[in-house]
């Protein structure tokens, strides 16, 4: 669930990145007409837009009367993705007093903090001290602790896929919504706001969920932990893993939710319109060229790709 803002309803993070891209283009520059029109279209499409338009105002006012790093990165690093994390987080919980920042930063940090991550659009493999192998997709980012007893990884946002060692020691992945143990596999897990969600390769993990009971996940299974514990075991679906391979796989894949799935992989916004949301799309993609992508579709659907700004690209009908 959203924090709210302070004296006021809650601003999703999708809209929250919003409001911080047209803020950050109106701090570079005027906006030329067709901007001011994306703009406005923007502001008037949802009064959670509005909301979070004049919250973000109100929070960059105040930015110099804090003194905490956030703030800090917020003010001085104009052109940089701290400057865009830092005012996102600002607009969603609210730029008070640095008296509440005690508790702002054990709810923000950890993510920007972690002892390693992957920023948007790139992917991270990594080699652990037991020899376990460790990919970050886009946006990721985990904690890792080994010791005597035990390894663990802490996914604190993102997506990773694990390919462990073989090791005495129990290995346990740590989310959201449960905790995963294996000592020999090879599997994904993915955090979304309300669940995680699990894809075994090779191998078993077992998966404990506060609301359900244990559950042996083998090898070609996937499974959803969520707020009320375990959903079906169903079999991998033709995504599962792509991402490793720097590749994006749709099957029949709605064109909305494959927007969705190659915004991750780009910074600013990527909109797809409602007259178009259900078309169908299938095809294998190359991650690392996201532009390429939007121009085949132009090829390949009855769909116009209008480009806003560099950060702002919506999908719409052919006229």
């Amino acid at each position: 669930m959203t924090p709210p803002m302070n004296g006021a309803p809650g601003v999703s993070a999708q809209v929250a990145e919003q409001a911080v891209h047209w803020l950050l283009e109106m701090q570079q520059g005027p906006l030329d007409t067709r901007q001011q029109q994306a703009w406005k279209q923007w502001l008037d499409a949802h009064s959670e837009h509005r909301r979070a338009w004049e919250h973000i105002q109100r929070v960059n006012q105040r930015l110099r009367s804090v003194s905490p790093p956030l703030a800090h990165a917020a003010l001085n690093a104009p052109k940089s993705a701290a400057r865009r994390r830092a005012l996102k987080m600002l607009l969603v919980l609210g730029a008070g007093s640095a008296l509440t920042w005690g508790l702002r930063e054990r709810q923000l940090l950890p993510p920007l903090m972690a002892d390693f991550r992957s920023p948007v659009g790139e992917r991270r493999r990594l080699t652990l001290d037991d020899g376990s192998q460790l990919q970050l997709n886009t946006s990721s980012a985990v904690d890792v602790r080994f010791d005597a007893q035990r390894r663990l990884i802490r996914l604190l946002e993102g997506e990773l896929l694990l390919t462990t060692a073989r090791d005495p020691r129990p290995l346990q992945v740590l989310t959201a919504h449960g905790l995963l143990a294996s000592r020999n596999a090879r599997f994904n897990v993915r955090e979304y706001p309300d669940h995680t969600q699990v894809a075994v390769f090779e191998g078993q993990v077992d998966i404990n969920s506060r609301h359900s009971p244990a559950l042996l996940l083998t090898a070609s299974r996937q499974v959803a932990l969520g707020i009320n514990g375990t959903g079906a075991v169903t079999a991998l679906d033709t995504n599962s893993g792509a991402w490793t391979e720097g590749m994006l796989v749709a099957a029949h894949m709605r064109l909305a939710d494959f927007l969705d799935e190659l915004g991750r992989y780009r910074r600013g916004q990527l909109h797809c319109d409602e007259a178009v949301a259900n078309l169908l799309i299938s095809g294998t993609y190359p991650l690392d060229n996201s532009e390429r992508i939007l121009d085949l579709l132009e090829v390949t659907l009855p769909v116009k790709v209008r480009r806003f700004t560099r950060y702002w690209v919506s999908v719409e009908a052919r006229a």
